[in-house]
């Protein structure tokens, strides 16, 4: 069963255009990505998706219903955005109190568990925490909620490695016992490639990938040699970055695999981030550092 779907969704602020003809599915229980750029439309994408925007044309469904004044379906849905806003005369226990009212899987030892975990001061006002612990606050209520379905919109920039890791660690181990759709919105790809089992890449408004993660893994490879050998090898595959180092030439190349028999030649898989940054690079036309293109 899907979880969430948008069919055919533009979103227009005036003269720009933030979504164009945007359709995607996410299954149930499943961690999905949605992953690119600033300003590439995934934030209006979830906007729309939980009813706190409203798309200029197209269609979206949460759990098979449309979101809008859908209150039912509504309280199935927990979205975490960077820098939460709370009410100035909020203390952090206040906004815990006030998301245990609102989410009905609220599980209130576990809110307490991950409070002592990230040394969140819970009489501390909301407008005097560091960034940090803002963003720990929204982890502790994404978590905690257990809604069926779950959005982070980088809620934790502001966390160090270590709680950032914290936050992964309590993800897995909770999604395993307690499934639900969680939606990971991230720069920080390395760091979450383990967790995401589905990837949806926009940029510029527009879906690049829509596929499973373990299909990406093995969707490209960099090959590394002299440049004629390499040339010889790229023939018939899509180029997706180059760098010219002398008589030597290291391309990326997808649909391609390695070939180790091949002399000269070196292979290098390519990692998720690595592949979502030379999609993005392609479809924005960036150049390579070698911009002669691959022979056909």
């Amino acid at each position: 069963m899907n979880a969430l779907a948008m069919q055919g969704v533009t979103k227009r602020y005036g003269d720009t255009l933030a979504l164009d003809d945007v359709s995607f599915t996410l299954e149930q229980d499943r961690i999905h990505g949605l992953l690119g750029r600033n300003g590439a439309g995934k934030t209006t994408a979830m906007q729309i998706l939980t009813a706190q925007n409203f798309a200029t044309s197209g269609s979206v469904e949460l759990f098979g219903e449309a979101p809008y004044e859908n209150a039912p379906v509504l309280a199935r849905t927990c979205f975490i955005r960077e820098s939460l806003k709370y009410p100035d005369a909020f203390q952090v226990w206040h906004a815990l109190r006030a998301a245990a009212s609102v989410y009905p899987h609220w599980d209130q030892a576990f809110a307490d568990r991950l409070v002592e975990e990230f040394s969140l001061p819970l009489k501390r006002g909301c407008k005097k925490l560091s960034r940090g612990q803002v963003s720990a606050v929204g982890v502790i209520i994404g978590l905690a909620s257990r809604a069926p379905l779950t959005f982070f919109d980088e809620p934790y920039l502001g966390l160090d490695a270590v709680a950032r890791q914290m936050f992964y660690d309590h993800l897995l181990a909770d999604y395993a016992e307690h499934p639900r759709t969680v939606v990971l919105s991230t720069h920080l790809i390395d760091e979450v490639s383990d967790l995401i089992e589905h990837v949806v890449l926009i940029d510029r408004g527009r879906v690049l990938i829509d596929e499973e993660a373990d299909a990406l893994r093995g969707r490209a490879v960099t090959v590394t040699g002299p440049a004629e050998a390499v040339e010889r090898f790229a023939r018939g595959h899509t180029e997706l970055h180059r760098e010219a180092m002398g008589g030597f030439l290291r391309v990326t190349l997808a649909g391609a695999e390695p070939e180790p028999a091949v002399p000269g030649l070196q292979f290098e898989p390519v990692s998720l981030q690595q592949l979502v940054v030379r999609t993005t690079q392609q479809n924005a036309g960036v150049p390579s550092l070698d911009s002669r293109e691959v022979l056909s």
